[in-house]
């Protein structure tokens, strides 16, 4: 019986890390209102070339203009580190 291993965890040993974009577009029909979108998936840091390539199809196909795309990903900003230290100090 040969194991299986999931797809995510293959892409994370490759070196891909979580990427979460927020995007803002432009309405197609109403151009002065913004509308959100939020885009997940494993990602190479620092080029991205998977949300690149999801960027690049929305300008080809889609209608609504980007209007600006922030990018969160381990490699930029992940929780804080702890360590577990034995003993204890007192001040007076």
């Amino acid at each position: 019986m040969g194991s299986t291993v999931s797809s995510d965890f293959v892409r994370q040993v490759e070196g891909y890390g979580l990427t979460t974009a927020h995007i803002l577009y432009r309405r197609p029909d109403h151009r002065w209102l913004l509308q959100s979108y939020v885009w997940q998936a494993y990602d190479l840091f620092p080029k991205f070339p998977e949300l690149q390539r999801f960027l690049d199809f929305w300008q080809a196909k889609l209608e609504g203009p980007l209007h600006s795309v922030q990018v969160a990903h381990c490699k930029l900003i992940k929780p804080a580190e702890m360590r577990s230290v034995n003993g204890e100090f007192v001040l007076h």
